[in-house]
Protein backbone atom coordinates (compact mmCIF):
# COMPACT_ATOMS: atom_id res chain seq x y z
CA UNK A 1 0.00 0.00 0.00
CA UNK A 2 1.47 3.41 -0.87
CA UNK A 3 2.28 5.92 1.85
CA UNK A 4 -0.21 8.70 2.60
CA UNK A 5 1.64 11.28 0.51
CA UNK A 6 1.26 9.00 -2.54
CA UNK A 7 -2.49 8.48 -2.19
CA UNK A 8 -3.25 10.48 -5.32
CA UNK A 9 0.10 10.55 -7.03
CA UNK A 10 -0.15 11.48 -10.76
CA UNK A 11 -0.54 8.41 -12.91
CA UNK A 12 1.36 7.84 -16.16
CA UNK A 13 -0.17 8.74 -19.47
CA UNK A 14 -1.03 5.89 -21.78
CA UNK A 15 0.32 7.83 -24.73
CA UNK A 16 3.92 7.50 -23.55
CA UNK A 17 5.93 4.51 -24.72
CA UNK A 18 5.93 1.69 -22.22
CA UNK A 19 9.34 0.57 -21.08
CA UNK A 20 10.22 -2.98 -22.04
CA UNK A 21 9.66 -5.54 -19.32
CA UNK A 22 12.80 -7.50 -18.43
CA UNK A 23 12.81 -11.23 -18.13
CA UNK A 24 11.93 -12.56 -14.68
CA UNK A 25 15.06 -12.94 -12.60
CA UNK A 26 15.84 -16.42 -11.26
CA UNK A 27 14.77 -17.02 -7.69
CA UNK A 28 17.61 -17.63 -5.23
CA UNK A 29 18.22 -21.22 -4.30
CA UNK A 30 17.36 -22.13 -0.73
CA UNK A 31 19.54 -25.23 -0.66
CA UNK A 32 22.52 -25.22 1.67
CA UNK A 33 24.94 -27.82 2.89
CA UNK A 34 23.46 -29.42 5.97
CA UNK A 35 25.51 -31.41 8.39
CA UNK A 36 23.84 -34.22 10.29
CA UNK A 37 23.92 -33.58 14.04
CA UNK A 38 24.66 -36.48 16.40
CA UNK A 39 21.55 -38.22 17.71
CA UNK A 40 20.98 -37.65 21.41
CA UNK A 41 19.47 -40.75 23.04
CA UNK A 42 17.78 -40.87 26.45
CA UNK A 43 17.44 -44.23 28.21
CA UNK A 44 14.70 -44.56 30.86
CA UNK A 45 15.59 -47.68 32.87
CA UNK A 46 15.88 -48.29 36.62
CA UNK A 47 18.86 -50.66 36.23
CA UNK A 48 22.42 -49.17 36.31
CA UNK A 49 23.70 -52.43 34.76
CA UNK A 50 21.35 -52.08 31.79
CA UNK A 51 22.35 -48.46 31.36
CA UNK A 52 26.02 -49.44 31.21
CA UNK A 53 25.21 -52.23 28.75
CA UNK A 54 23.42 -49.84 26.37
CA UNK A 55 26.28 -47.35 26.59
CA UNK A 56 28.80 -50.09 25.74
CA UNK A 57 26.66 -51.36 22.85
CA UNK A 58 26.64 -47.94 21.25
CA UNK A 59 30.36 -47.44 21.88
CA UNK A 60 31.39 -50.75 20.37
CA UNK A 61 30.22 -49.68 16.91
CA UNK A 62 31.49 -46.12 17.32
CA UNK A 63 27.98 -44.67 17.15
CA UNK A 64 27.87 -40.88 17.49
CA UNK A 65 24.82 -41.07 19.70
CA UNK A 66 25.39 -39.61 23.18
CA UNK A 67 23.46 -41.64 25.75
CA UNK A 68 21.86 -40.05 28.79
CA UNK A 69 20.21 -42.06 31.52
CA UNK A 70 17.15 -41.49 33.70
CA UNK A 71 15.84 -43.96 36.28
CA UNK A 72 12.19 -42.85 36.16
CA UNK A 73 9.75 -40.99 33.94
CA UNK A 74 9.73 -38.09 36.40
CA UNK A 75 13.51 -37.81 36.23
CA UNK A 76 13.38 -38.06 32.44
CA UNK A 77 10.95 -35.14 32.36
CA UNK A 78 13.74 -32.82 33.52
CA UNK A 79 16.17 -34.15 30.90
CA UNK A 80 14.15 -34.32 27.66
CA UNK A 81 14.73 -31.29 25.45
CA UNK A 82 14.67 -30.28 21.80
CA UNK A 83 17.95 -32.12 21.15
CA UNK A 84 16.57 -35.47 22.32
CA UNK A 85 16.16 -37.46 19.11
CA UNK A 86 15.11 -40.81 20.58
CA UNK A 87 13.91 -42.23 23.89
CA UNK A 88 14.55 -45.84 24.92
CA UNK A 89 11.79 -46.74 27.40
CA UNK A 90 11.93 -49.87 29.56
CA UNK A 91 8.34 -51.14 29.67
CA UNK A 92 9.11 -52.99 32.90
CA UNK A 93 9.81 -49.95 35.04
CA UNK A 94 8.50 -50.60 38.58
CA UNK A 95 7.01 -47.11 38.72
CA UNK A 96 5.25 -45.77 35.60
CA UNK A 97 6.31 -48.42 33.10
CA UNK A 98 4.25 -50.44 30.68
CA UNK A 99 1.95 -49.04 28.03
CA UNK A 100 0.67 -46.37 30.42
CA UNK A 101 4.19 -44.98 30.72
CA UNK A 102 4.52 -45.05 26.94
CA UNK A 103 1.29 -43.07 26.56
CA UNK A 104 2.52 -40.54 29.15
CA UNK A 105 5.59 -39.96 27.03
CA UNK A 106 3.59 -39.32 23.89
CA UNK A 107 1.21 -36.96 25.65
CA UNK A 108 4.11 -34.78 26.83
CA UNK A 109 6.56 -35.24 23.93
CA UNK A 110 4.50 -36.29 20.90
CA UNK A 111 7.23 -35.45 18.38
CA UNK A 112 10.09 -37.46 19.88
CA UNK A 113 10.87 -40.96 18.57
CA UNK A 114 10.41 -43.74 21.15
CA UNK A 115 11.75 -47.29 21.17
CA UNK A 116 10.01 -49.67 23.60
CA UNK A 117 12.42 -52.05 25.40
CA UNK A 118 11.69 -55.10 27.55
CA UNK A 119 13.48 -58.12 28.94
CA UNK A 120 10.92 -60.61 27.57
CA UNK A 121 10.20 -61.54 23.97
CA UNK A 122 6.47 -60.88 24.27
CA UNK A 123 5.14 -60.49 20.73
CA UNK A 124 1.77 -59.19 21.93
CA UNK A 125 3.40 -56.59 24.17
CA UNK A 126 5.61 -55.45 21.31
CA UNK A 127 2.66 -55.12 18.95
CA UNK A 128 0.71 -53.21 21.60
CA UNK A 129 3.66 -50.85 22.14
CA UNK A 130 3.93 -50.11 18.42
CA UNK A 131 0.15 -49.65 18.22
CA UNK A 132 0.38 -47.16 21.11
CA UNK A 133 2.87 -45.07 19.11
CA UNK A 134 6.33 -46.55 19.61
CA UNK A 135 8.50 -46.64 16.49
CA UNK A 136 9.74 -50.17 17.31
CA UNK A 137 10.03 -52.84 20.04
CA UNK A 138 13.36 -54.30 21.22
CA UNK A 139 14.21 -57.25 23.49
CA UNK A 140 17.27 -56.59 25.67
CA UNK A 141 18.78 -60.07 25.28
CA UNK A 142 18.61 -59.85 21.48
CA UNK A 143 20.22 -56.42 21.08
CA UNK A 144 23.75 -55.88 19.78
CA UNK A 145 25.49 -52.62 18.96
CA UNK A 146 24.66 -52.58 15.28
CA UNK A 147 21.01 -53.49 15.85
CA UNK A 148 20.63 -50.80 18.51
CA UNK A 149 22.27 -48.10 16.38
CA UNK A 150 20.22 -49.02 13.33
CA UNK A 151 16.98 -49.16 15.39
CA UNK A 152 17.63 -45.69 16.83
CA UNK A 153 18.30 -44.16 13.43
CA UNK A 154 15.32 -45.88 11.80
CA UNK A 155 13.08 -44.79 14.68
CA UNK A 156 14.16 -41.17 14.27
CA UNK A 157 13.60 -41.27 10.49
CA UNK A 158 10.20 -42.93 10.87
CA UNK A 159 9.18 -40.28 13.39
CA UNK A 160 10.26 -37.55 11.01
CA UNK A 161 8.29 -39.17 8.22
CA UNK A 162 5.25 -39.45 10.48
CA UNK A 163 5.58 -35.79 11.46
CA UNK A 164 5.88 -34.74 7.81
CA UNK A 165 2.77 -36.72 6.95
CA UNK A 166 0.93 -35.23 9.91
CA UNK A 167 1.87 -31.69 8.89
CA UNK A 168 0.85 -32.44 5.31
CA UNK A 169 -2.57 -33.67 6.40
CA UNK A 170 -3.01 -30.70 8.74
CA UNK A 171 -2.02 -28.29 5.97
CA UNK A 172 -4.49 -29.93 3.59
CA UNK A 173 -7.31 -29.73 6.14
CA UNK A 174 -6.38 -26.15 7.01
CA UNK A 175 -6.32 -25.27 3.32
CA UNK A 176 -9.78 -26.76 2.82
CA UNK A 177 -11.12 -24.86 5.82
CA UNK A 178 -9.46 -21.64 4.67
CA UNK A 179 -10.97 -22.06 1.23
CA UNK A 180 -14.44 -22.43 2.77
CA UNK A 181 -13.93 -19.36 4.95
CA UNK A 182 -12.58 -17.31 2.06
CA UNK A 183 -15.56 -18.24 -0.10
CA UNK A 184 -17.84 -16.82 2.59
CA UNK A 185 -15.73 -13.70 3.21
CA UNK A 186 -15.29 -12.85 -0.48
CA UNK A 187 -18.39 -11.61 -2.30
CA UNK A 188 -20.58 -13.47 -4.74
CA UNK A 189 -21.25 -11.00 -7.59
CA UNK A 190 -24.94 -10.36 -8.30
CA UNK A 191 -24.94 -9.74 -12.05
CA UNK A 192 -27.80 -11.90 -13.29
CA UNK A 193 -29.37 -10.44 -16.42
CA UNK A 194 -26.52 -8.00 -17.08
CA UNK A 195 -24.97 -9.96 -19.96
CA UNK A 196 -21.55 -9.29 -18.46
CA UNK A 197 -18.90 -11.87 -17.61
CA UNK A 198 -17.09 -11.51 -14.29
CA UNK A 199 -13.74 -13.00 -13.24
CA UNK A 200 -11.73 -12.22 -10.11
CA UNK A 201 -8.57 -13.28 -8.34
CA UNK A 202 -7.57 -12.43 -4.78
CA UNK A 203 -4.22 -13.05 -3.12
CA UNK A 204 -3.48 -11.75 0.40
CA UNK A 205 0.06 -10.58 1.02
CA UNK A 206 0.34 -11.88 4.60
CA UNK A 207 1.54 -15.47 4.90
CA UNK A 208 -1.30 -17.87 5.78
CA UNK A 209 -3.83 -15.01 5.78
CA UNK A 210 -7.35 -15.58 4.45
CA UNK A 211 -7.87 -11.98 3.44
CA UNK A 212 -5.93 -8.76 3.25
CA UNK A 213 -7.13 -5.17 3.19
CA UNK A 214 -8.20 -5.33 -0.47
CA UNK A 215 -11.90 -5.72 -1.27
CA UNK A 216 -14.19 -5.81 -4.31
CA UNK A 217 -17.81 -6.37 -5.29
CA UNK A 218 -20.18 -6.16 -8.26
CA UNK A 219 -23.99 -5.97 -8.27
CA UNK A 220 -26.82 -5.14 -10.67
CA UNK A 221 -29.64 -2.98 -9.36
CA UNK A 222 -33.31 -3.06 -10.40
CA UNK A 223 -32.85 -0.33 -13.03
CA UNK A 224 -30.29 -2.49 -14.85
CA UNK A 225 -27.22 -0.50 -13.80
CA UNK A 226 -24.16 -2.58 -12.93
CA UNK A 227 -22.15 -1.21 -9.99
CA UNK A 228 -18.55 -2.33 -9.49
CA UNK A 229 -16.09 -1.42 -6.74
CA UNK A 230 -12.53 -2.31 -5.87
CA UNK A 231 -10.65 -0.87 -2.91
CA UNK A 232 -7.55 -1.15 -0.77
CA UNK A 233 -7.25 -0.43 2.94
CA UNK A 234 -3.72 0.64 3.87
CA UNK A 235 -1.86 -1.92 5.96
CA UNK A 236 -1.76 -5.72 5.99
CA UNK A 237 -3.01 -6.91 9.38
CA UNK A 238 -6.25 -8.60 10.46
CA UNK A 239 -7.73 -5.22 11.48
CA UNK A 240 -7.28 -3.92 7.94
CA UNK A 241 -8.77 -7.11 6.51
CA UNK A 242 -11.82 -6.75 8.77
CA UNK A 243 -12.19 -3.10 7.75
CA UNK A 244 -12.05 -4.09 4.07
CA UNK A 245 -14.87 -6.60 4.59
CA UNK A 246 -16.90 -3.96 6.48
CA UNK A 247 -16.46 -1.42 3.66
CA UNK A 248 -17.42 -3.97 1.03
CA UNK A 249 -20.61 -4.97 2.87
CA UNK A 250 -21.46 -1.31 3.52
CA UNK A 251 -20.94 -0.49 -0.17
CA UNK A 252 -23.30 -3.25 -1.33
CA UNK A 253 -25.94 -2.26 1.22
CA UNK A 254 -25.78 1.42 0.26
CA UNK A 255 -25.96 0.64 -3.46
CA UNK A 256 -29.13 -1.42 -2.99
CA UNK A 257 -30.49 1.38 -0.76
CA UNK A 258 -30.24 3.73 -3.74
CA UNK A 259 -27.10 5.74 -2.92
CA UNK A 260 -24.57 6.41 -5.65
CA UNK A 261 -21.74 8.70 -6.60
CA UNK A 262 -20.65 11.38 -4.15
CA UNK A 263 -23.28 10.51 -1.53
CA UNK A 264 -22.20 6.88 -1.52
CA UNK A 265 -18.51 7.74 -1.18
CA UNK A 266 -19.18 10.27 1.56
CA UNK A 267 -21.14 7.70 3.54
CA UNK A 268 -18.40 5.09 3.05
CA UNK A 269 -15.90 7.59 4.41
CA UNK A 270 -18.03 7.99 7.54
CA UNK A 271 -18.10 4.19 7.93
CA UNK A 272 -14.32 4.04 7.59
CA UNK A 273 -13.79 6.85 10.12
CA UNK A 274 -15.93 5.06 12.70
CA UNK A 275 -14.52 1.56 12.08
CA UNK A 276 -10.78 2.20 11.68
CA UNK A 277 -8.43 1.60 14.61
CA UNK A 278 -6.44 4.80 14.09
CA UNK A 279 -6.76 8.12 12.25
CA UNK A 280 -3.85 7.16 9.97
CA UNK A 281 -5.85 4.40 8.28
CA UNK A 282 -7.29 5.26 4.86
CA UNK A 283 -8.61 3.38 1.84
CA UNK A 284 -8.31 3.95 -1.88
CA UNK A 285 -11.29 3.07 -4.04
CA UNK A 286 -12.39 2.80 -7.66
CA UNK A 287 -16.11 2.73 -8.39
CA UNK A 288 -17.95 2.28 -11.69
CA UNK A 289 -21.65 2.53 -12.48
CA UNK A 290 -22.22 0.92 -15.90
CA UNK A 291 -25.44 1.98 -17.61
CA UNK A 292 -27.99 -0.66 -18.69
CA UNK A 293 -26.88 -0.52 -22.34
CA UNK A 294 -23.34 -1.30 -21.08
CA UNK A 295 -21.75 1.23 -23.46
CA UNK A 296 -21.32 4.06 -20.97
CA UNK A 297 -20.15 4.21 -17.39
CA UNK A 298 -19.68 6.74 -14.62
CA UNK A 299 -16.25 6.51 -13.01
CA UNK A 300 -15.23 7.65 -9.51
CA UNK A 301 -11.66 7.41 -8.26
CA UNK A 302 -10.62 8.00 -4.66
CA UNK A 303 -6.83 7.81 -4.74
CA UNK A 304 -6.99 4.49 -6.59
CA UNK A 305 -5.31 3.35 -9.85
CA UNK A 306 -7.53 3.78 -12.89
CA UNK A 307 -8.93 0.64 -14.58
CA UNK A 308 -7.63 -0.66 -17.89
CA UNK A 309 -9.99 -0.68 -20.87
CA UNK A 310 -9.27 -3.67 -23.11
CA UNK A 311 -10.63 -3.99 -26.65
CA UNK A 312 -9.70 -6.31 -29.47
CA UNK A 313 -7.50 -4.60 -32.05
CA UNK A 314 -6.59 -1.75 -29.67
CA UNK A 315 -3.83 -1.20 -27.16
CA UNK A 316 -4.95 -1.36 -23.52
CA UNK A 317 -5.59 2.11 -22.13
CA UNK A 318 -6.28 3.64 -18.75
CA UNK A 319 -9.68 5.16 -18.15
CA UNK A 320 -9.43 8.90 -17.38
CA UNK A 321 -7.97 9.62 -13.96
CA UNK A 322 -7.49 13.40 -13.94
CA UNK A 323 -10.79 13.96 -12.08
CA UNK A 324 -9.97 11.66 -9.17
CA UNK A 325 -10.34 12.67 -5.54
CA UNK A 326 -8.42 11.79 -2.37
CA UNK A 327 -8.47 8.42 -0.66
CA UNK A 328 -11.28 7.80 1.81
CA UNK A 329 -10.29 8.83 5.31
CA UNK A 330 -7.29 10.82 4.13
CA UNK A 331 -9.07 14.15 4.63
CA UNK A 332 -12.24 14.94 6.53
CA UNK A 333 -15.14 16.37 4.54
CA UNK A 334 -18.69 17.35 5.48
CA UNK A 335 -21.55 15.29 4.14
CA UNK A 336 -22.45 15.93 0.51
CA UNK A 337 -25.54 17.90 1.46
CA UNK A 338 -23.34 20.48 3.21
CA UNK A 339 -20.42 20.45 0.79
CA UNK A 340 -19.87 23.32 -1.57
CA UNK A 341 -18.16 21.19 -4.21
CA UNK A 342 -17.76 17.55 -5.14
CA UNK A 343 -14.80 15.81 -3.54
CA UNK A 344 -14.97 12.82 -5.87
CA UNK A 345 -16.35 14.21 -9.15
CA UNK A 346 -17.72 11.69 -11.66
CA UNK A 347 -16.26 11.10 -15.10
CA UNK A 348 -18.48 9.70 -17.81
CA UNK A 349 -16.73 7.34 -20.21
CA UNK A 350 -17.80 5.51 -23.32
CA UNK A 351 -16.75 1.88 -23.20
CA UNK A 352 -18.09 0.78 -26.58
CA UNK A 353 -20.04 -2.28 -27.59
CA UNK A 354 -17.41 -4.92 -26.86
CA UNK A 355 -14.92 -4.42 -24.06
CA UNK A 356 -13.19 -5.75 -20.98
CA UNK A 357 -12.38 -3.69 -17.90
CA UNK A 358 -9.52 -4.74 -15.65
CA UNK A 359 -9.75 -3.31 -12.14
CA UNK A 360 -6.87 -3.98 -9.77
CA UNK A 361 -5.25 -2.89 -6.52
CA UNK A 362 -1.79 -1.38 -6.42
CA UNK A 363 -0.21 -4.61 -5.22
CA UNK A 364 -0.27 -5.69 -8.87
CA UNK A 365 1.83 -2.76 -10.09
CA UNK A 366 4.14 -2.16 -7.13
CA UNK A 367 6.13 -5.38 -7.44
CA UNK A 368 9.81 -4.89 -8.19
CA UNK A 369 11.45 -5.55 -11.52
CA UNK A 370 14.82 -7.20 -11.13
CA UNK A 371 17.09 -6.79 -8.13
CA UNK A 372 16.84 -2.98 -7.92
CA UNK A 373 14.09 -0.67 -6.73
CA UNK A 374 12.33 -0.22 -10.07
CA UNK A 375 8.62 -1.03 -9.97
CA UNK A 376 6.40 -2.48 -12.69
CA UNK A 377 4.04 0.50 -12.63
CA UNK A 378 0.98 1.06 -14.78
CA UNK A 379 2.95 1.46 -18.00
CA UNK A 380 4.62 -1.89 -17.40
CA UNK A 381 1.22 -3.46 -16.69
CA UNK A 382 -0.23 -2.00 -19.89
CA UNK A 383 2.61 -3.47 -21.94
CA UNK A 384 2.31 -6.85 -20.21
CA UNK A 385 -1.46 -7.12 -20.66
CA UNK A 386 -1.17 -5.99 -24.28
CA UNK A 387 1.39 -8.72 -24.99
CA UNK A 388 -0.74 -11.39 -23.32
CA UNK A 389 -3.86 -10.38 -25.23
CA UNK A 390 -1.94 -10.51 -28.51
CA UNK A 391 -1.21 -14.17 -27.76
CA UNK A 392 -4.93 -14.80 -27.28
CA UNK A 393 -5.15 -14.89 -23.47
CA UNK A 394 -8.56 -13.94 -22.09
CA UNK A 395 -10.65 -14.19 -18.92
CA UNK A 396 -9.20 -16.20 -15.99
CA UNK A 397 -6.14 -17.23 -18.01
CA UNK A 398 -5.27 -13.58 -18.65
CA UNK A 399 -5.50 -12.71 -14.93
CA UNK A 400 -3.63 -15.81 -13.75
CA UNK A 401 -0.82 -15.34 -16.26
CA UNK A 402 -0.43 -11.66 -15.40
CA UNK A 403 -0.28 -12.36 -11.66
CA UNK A 404 2.26 -15.15 -12.16
CA UNK A 405 4.46 -12.96 -14.34
CA UNK A 406 4.33 -10.10 -11.83
CA UNK A 407 5.52 -12.49 -9.12
CA UNK A 408 8.30 -13.84 -11.35
CA UNK A 409 9.49 -10.31 -12.12
CA UNK A 410 9.44 -9.58 -8.40
CA UNK A 411 11.59 -12.63 -7.75
CA UNK A 412 9.01 -14.21 -5.44
CA UNK A 413 5.64 -13.66 -3.79
CA UNK A 414 4.40 -10.08 -3.60
CA UNK A 415 4.46 -8.38 -0.19
CA UNK A 416 1.22 -6.50 -0.78
CA UNK A 417 -2.30 -7.83 -1.18
CA UNK A 418 -3.54 -8.18 -4.76
CA UNK A 419 -7.09 -8.15 -6.10
CA UNK A 420 -7.83 -8.21 -9.84
CA UNK A 421 -11.25 -8.09 -11.52
CA UNK A 422 -12.07 -8.58 -15.18
CA UNK A 423 -15.51 -7.49 -16.32
CA UNK A 424 -16.30 -8.29 -19.96
CA UNK A 425 -19.10 -7.42 -22.35
CA UNK A 426 -19.06 -9.76 -25.37
CA UNK A 427 -20.75 -7.97 -28.28
CA UNK A 428 -19.97 -6.52 -31.71
CA UNK A 429 -16.84 -4.37 -31.57
CA UNK A 430 -17.02 -0.62 -30.87
CA UNK A 431 -14.59 2.25 -30.43
CA UNK A 432 -13.89 3.75 -26.97
CA UNK A 433 -14.23 7.46 -26.43
CA UNK A 434 -14.21 9.81 -23.50
CA UNK A 435 -17.16 12.18 -23.16
CA UNK A 436 -16.97 15.44 -21.18
CA UNK A 437 -18.79 15.50 -17.83
CA UNK A 438 -22.30 16.86 -18.12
Amino acid sequence: MPATDRAHEPQPSTSSAAAPIPHPRPRPSSTSAATAAPLSVLLIDDSPEDAETFRNLLAEVGAEAPLRWARTLDEAATMIDADTACILLDLELPDGGGLDGLRRLFRRWPRTAVLAVTGTADVHLGAAAVAAGAQDFLVKQEIDGRLLTRAVRYAVERKRADESQRRLVEAELRGQENARLQRHLLPTPLLEGSGLEFHARYRPGRRRALLGGDFYDAVRTADGTVHVVIGDVCGHGPDEAALGVALRIAWRTLVFAGLHGEALLGTLQRVLEHERRSDEIFATLCMLAIEPDSEYAELHLAGHPAPLLLQDGCEPELLPYDNGGPALGLLSFPLQADAGEEQWPPRKVRLGEEWSLMLYTDGLIEGRIGAGTRRLGQEGLIAMIGDHRETGLRDELLIDTAMSEVEDLNGGALADDVAVLLLTRPAPAGLPAVLPTG
